[in-house]
């Protein structure tokens, strides 16, 4: 259990920092201005995704939200990956920009199935120690 918490929070805390506090860090920076031009989208979706993208992974990194919630924010990053891999492979062909989305996404998927992990050991810890009372009482 305690390595599944510890891989958990190392993939979360990657997928957090690269695509939560970065992009909230640099998006008005002219590099991301001018990369948002160049796959061919208006500048207001580079804020909007920046938006996106901080509550996503505030939603992931904070305990106080829900599990339907934080299934939620992983599928908007899984779009969001997917889609900047498409981006990238149609604007500037397979290159280095088109496969970093694609290890975001395993990081990503690392994240997704050692939250499971927990979420199951807990549940079964749970459910086994409910068991073991309502034996006891007879």
């Amino acid at each position: 259990m305690k390595k599944n918490k510890i891989l958990y929070w190392i993939f979360t805390g990657l997928i957090c920092l690269l695509d939560g506090l970065i992009p909230a860090l640099t998006s008005n920076t002219e590099l991301a201005k001018q990369g948002i031009s160049h796959l061919g989208y208006p500048d207001y979706f580079r804020v909007m995704l920046t938006l996106f993208k901080v509550a996503g992974a505030l939603i992931l990194i904070l305990p106080v939200f829900r599990s339907r919630i934080k299934e939620w924010a992983y599928a908007g990053f899984t779009f969001n990956f997917f889609s900047a891999f498409i981006s990238g492979l149609i604007v500037d062909g397979f290159s280095g920009t088109s496969i970093v989305p694609i290890v975001a996404l395993g990081i990503l998927a690392a994240s997704y199935f050692y939250y499971h992990r927990i979420k199951d050991a807990a549940f079964v810890s749970k459910t086994t120690t409910s068991s073991s009372f309502q034996l006891s009482r007879g």
